[in-house]
């Protein structure tokens, strides 16, 4: 028989990182530890406080529902879930956990063994011209080909101009730019920006209008001069016709998995297999989880055998997460088998 605790955690950012959304300084996240007296098995349970379905007042009771009935059959667990994507996640990590032979290679593969690594994206925080500026320096020089940008926070004509700045000295043979609006824009003028942007050879752009306007966000996807990646338009929908007719309806040209806030590998499978029907391609991205659902996701990320880049570069934002072996070298994430675990509540 097994045996379940859960303990809240709070990692702390190394400097305030800018969204749409706000200023993020902190982030509460919620470990899922299963053990029969021999072997344990940890899970990251990642609630993203304003963002998750699950960000609601009964969270805690239902992670001790699920303690006090984690001897249930794991289908039936995950459908009493269904409406905490996270804590379905947590599970998920927990049981595989249990399950390894170390507790942390939940996906064996030439990524844990250190052979191989995952592609990623660097991330640009908000915040003024010159210390956006100074970011994607920084990332260049560490071996970057694909740019992640959070627009939407300062002037539009400012983070046009920084756009222009970067294609002055990189093409997009060289530089893959991708941008992220978290629904900022308005959708009357939604479609200007989208041309304005289109001008300096982006990638794509994520969720440029607020979710849950179903009819405006398949008129820009249809209209659109620039791919558009759905994000938080997934999240909260939960039953499988429901997501096909999110797809069917929008018809957009990328949707973005954030594992923690779609329901784990059971819901990000279901997604993927919904968009591919719909000809929709796909990536995943961390949703600022500590490192143990960080190296969940990249190894799950890593069995599916994607080469697009991933937004997996979350790991080091953190003053108080746990050492591993996941280390971001050249513009990709590595699993370094020298370095060691060290996790501790």
């Amino acid at each position: 028989m097994m045996k379940a605790t859960f303990k809240k955690y709070i990692l702390n950012f190394k400097q305030p990182s800018g969204t749409s959304r706000g200023i993020l300084k902190t982030k509460e996240t919620y470990f899922l530890v299963v053990e029969d007296g021999y072997k344990k098995g940890i899970g990251e349970c990642g609630l993203f406080r304003g963002l998750s379905a699950d960000d609601r007042n009964d969270y805690e009771n239902k992670l001790q529902w699920l303690c006090d009935n984690i001897n249930l059959e794991k289908d039936n667990l995950l459908k009493a879930l269904i409406e905490f994507p996270s804590i379905q996640f947590g599970l998920e990590q927990a049981l595989l956990s249990f399950k390894s032979s170390d507790k942390f290679t939940l996906f064996p593969s030439k990524f844990t063994e250190g052979k191989q690594a995952i592609s990623i994206n660097g991330l640009i925080w908000m915040g003024t011209v010159d210390f956006m500026k100074q970011q994607i320096k920084e990332k260049l020089a560490d071996g970057f080909t694909t740019i992640k940008l959070k627009i939407g926070a300062i002037d539009f004509d400012k983070e046009i101009e920084l756009l222009k700045l970067i294609r002055k000295d990189y093409t997009a043979n060289e530089i893959e730019l991708r941008v992220d609006a978290n629904g900022a824009f308005a959708p009357e003028n939604a479609l200007e920006k989208l041309k304005r942007l289109s001008d300096y050879d982006l990638h794509s752009i994520e969720q440029p209008i607020k979710a849950g306007q179903w009819q405006e966000m398949a008129l820009l996807c249809e209209k659109t001069p620039l791919p558009i990646a759905l994000d938080e338009e997934l999240i909260g929908v939960f039953k499988t016709t429901d997501k096909q007719k999110l797809i069917e309806t929008i018809k957009p040209q990328f949707i973005i998995l954030k594992p923690s806030l779609v329901g784990g590998i059971n819901g990000s499978n279901e997604w993927i297999e919904v968009s591919t029907s719909q000809k929709a391609l796909w990536w995943i991205t961390s949703a600022l989880e500590s490192n143990i659902g960080l190296n969940a996701i990249a190894q799950y990320t890593y069995s599916l055998k994607t080469t697009m880049p991933q937004g997996l570069g979350t790991g080091g934002l953190f003053t108080n997460n746990f050492n591993s072996p996941l280390e971001v070298k050249s513009g990709q994430l590595h699993y370094n088998s020298k370095l060691k675990w060290q996790f501790s509540l």
